[in-house]
């Protein structure tokens, strides 16, 4: 069983998650921006992870 829930999309998850939150506020605001561009597809704090990683890995910010 996960240890955390899914959520609908980005904004239900930092909206909900106060330690989701608090690791989205740490990022880069182009990697914020890049994020909430995505919202539909970060449901949990993992995914949040995940995906900020693959941004940073691309180069892209």
């Amino acid at each position: 069983m996960d240890e955390f829930p899914d959520y609908l999309c980005l904004t239900d998850l930092l909206d909900q998650d106060l330690s989701s939150y608090e690791y989205f506020q740490t990022l880069a605001p182009e990697v914020q921006t890049a994020l909430r561009r995505e919202d539909g597809s970060v449901g949990t704090l993992d995914e949040l992870q995940a995906r900020a990683e693959h941004l940073r890995r691309s180069g892209l910010f």
